[in-house]
């Protein structure tokens, strides 16, 4: 499923509708974040955080590698996995602990075991002036979740 997104307030929307859709225990979730530079990740899992509850800033995990936060119950871990080169790696961020929350990851594609390991993918793409993202179910709940994204967005 591809959804049209004319601007930042658009990847917000869909970022609070996911969040809103998930469910309330989304402990061991994985959501994948890819696209290039500048194409929304960031933005998409900012708008999640602050849906979620998050009041104060959500920055970049460029350099910590991990961002944690604990909203209304749950637990969200928002990586970024640019300075990652290998699966190897993800055990030094002490990858098996962060099974206790939502994971919402930027650049899985540095670590590409974890397609088999997640629930959904959204790729962010440049299209004219805004952006476009596809999402794709890569389990059961991964495509229940994206079926029921795509019939609240339309």
């Amino acid at each position: 499923m591809k959804i049209e997104l004319p601007d930042e307030a658009a990847t917000i929307s869909l970022a609070a509708t996911c969040s809103a859709l998930l469910p309330a225990d989304s402990a061991g979730w994985t959501l994948l974040l890819s696209g290039e530079l500048g194409a929304g990740k960031s933005t998409f899992a900012r708008g999640m955080i602050r849906a979620m509850g998050h009041q104060g800033p959500v920055p970049s995990p460029t350099y910590t590698l991990v961002e944690p936060y604990q909203l209304a119950g749950r637990t969200v871990y928002h990586i970024d996995l640019y300075r990652v080169s290998s699966e190897g790696e993800l055990r030094y961020l002490g990858w098996s602990e962060l099974d206790d929350g939502l994971r919402l990851i930027e650049w899985p594609e540095r670590v590409p075991i974890l397609l088999e390991q997640a629930d959904l993918r959204l790729h962010f793409e440049y299209q004219g002036s805004g952006r476009q993202v596809e999402i794709v179910g890569l389990c059961d709940r991964g495509a229940e979740l994206a079926a029921r994204l795509a019939q609240s967005m339309s």
